[in-house]
């Protein structure tokens, strides 16, 4: 057995927090608490996603008059910004006094 080997034991080679050998964490109470709770939370989740409220048919096509109408409020709003209908005849009107080369 060599005496480097014995001597340098306990040693972790390169960044002790990264890499293949690397140092592993030690687990506290507080991570295991918030762990614990963070599983809680998504078992009470679970449940509750279990139950939906309503049924596949009810829920089929249950939102479409809404979102129709909101659909016309947004459609509504982008048309009352957009400016009016300009035409070339109305533009050039007052040039139109006399006909006399027609």
């Amino acid at each position: 057995m060599f005496l480097t080997a014995v001597l340098l034991r306990g040693r972790i080679p390169g960044r002790q927090w990264i890499g293949k050998h690397r140092r592993p964490r030690t687990v506290s109470f507080q991570a295991k608490e918030s762990m614990i709770r963070r599983l809680e939370v998504e078992a009470e989740n679970h449940y509750w996603l279990s139950m939906p409220y309503m049924t596949a048919e009810q829920e089929c096509g249950h939102a479409a008059e809404r979102r129709a109408q909101a659909f016309e409020a947004i459609k509504a709003a982008a048309t009352s910004k957009f400016p009016k209908h300009r035409y070339i005849a109305d533009q050039l009107d007052h040039l139109n006094i006399s006909k006399k080369w027609s």
